[in-house]
């Protein structure tokens, strides 16, 4: 019989016992058969083998009780419901705190390790503004001594070697003081003749793929016509001819390709027959040469690919090692005049 009074009087100690009650737990005394003494427990059937239970979705703790202390019970059985919430907001704050600290030392790391990649790029900035200043009158000075040399004394092989290489410095320059003015300048857009444009940057990396033996061939569609900045579109030209020559083989061609698809965007491809591409996902990462052989800064992709990504231009890289690429540049719709 379960007992529900709150007070009962111990005969032996001539005193009255108040039973403990507990908002989270319920408790209750039991003879030896487990028959309830006092007891709040509110289900009917637990276990009763001492220790720590755990049924269905309660706790229970049964204890042995020193003989006859309290009213004779024999055993005390302590009562709680399972609530998993609480631990869950426990292991989700300790997560927490760990992913905060990881990320913490992870900013912390891996500033200490880029700080020498740091000064290395902050150096060849300073490098390159200063390289900037000093090549750009030697460089017209020996273009208009050759340019010169060649009207009083006509075409001289050595000559348009000079020719040549001072025309490949001239597009590195270009990049070089692009760099370094492309953050202060705000570059306004004109109409531009596209078709025009790209044959007068074919025609002047003639000269220079002659050196390696490579014709140019240019398949223009006329009065392709755009709203860009005449210095970024150079910047994309250039790079890409001058690219197209540097790694193709010598005694090879390179195909430019200027039309309209289908959906009145206009597509411009440079398409080469020469070493290929290794690395796609790294060649328009700053300072990155595949073959440094081959010379130049590395600049050259990294300011078309921020080019491009600022006005919406689409870039399809096609290559195969040793065999060559295909880059070809979809201009929107919106652009055209």
């Amino acid at each position: 019989m379960i007992i529900q009074t709150m007070e009962q009087y111990d005969s032996s100690n001539n005193a009255y016992f108040t039973y403990p009650r507990f908002i989270s737990l319920e408790s209750g005394l039991y003879d030896e058969q487990f028959k309830a003494v006092f007891s709040l427990i509110s289900v009917e059937y637990f276990p009763t083998s001492l220790g720590y239970h755990i049924l269905d979705d309660r706790s229970y703790l049964v204890v042995k009780l020193p003989n006859k202390r309290f009213f004779n019970a024999s055993f005390l059985v302590v009562s709680s419901m399972l609530h998993y919430w609480p631990i869950y907001q426990k292991v989700a704050m300790v997560l927490l705190s760990i992913v905060i600290v990881i990320y913490f030392l992870s900013l912390f790391f891996l500033r200490r390790f880029a700080q020498p990649y740091e000064r290395v790029n902050r150096q060849l900035d300073n490098f390159i503004k200063d390289t900037v200043h000093e090549i750009n009158t030697p460089l017209t000075i020996i273009n208009t001594n050759v340019d010169l040399y060649n009207i009083k004394e006509g075409e001289n092989k050595y000559f348009s070697r000079i020719k040549a290489a001072s025309k490949t410095l001239g597009s590195i320059y270009d990049d070089m003081d692009y760099l370094i003015k492309n953050e202060n300048i705000n570059f306004e857009q004109d109409e531009i003749d596209l078709s025009e444009f790209v044959q007068r940057r074919v025609d002047y990396f003639d000269e220079v793929a002659r050196q390696k033996a490579i014709l140019i061939q240019s398949h223009v569609d006329k009065g392709v016509k755009i709203l860009f900045n005449i210095s970024q579109l150079q910047r994309i030209v250039d790079n890409n001819i001058s690219n197209a020559i540097k790694y193709s083989y010598e005694a090879n061609m390179v195909i430019i390709t200027l039309l309209l698809n289908d959906d009145g965007e206009v597509e411009l491809s440079f398409k080469d027959f020469g070493i290929g591409i290794e690395e796609p996902n790294k060649i328009f990462e700053r300072y990155y040469r595949e073959d440094r052989d081959k010379g130049g800064f590395g600049i050259g992709l990294n300011i078309v690919k921020n080019i491009i990504d600022s006005v919406g231009i689409k870039l399809d890289i096609k290559s195969e090692f040793k065999h060559g690429s295909t880059f070809t540049y979809t201009f929107p719709s919106s652009m055209r005049c």
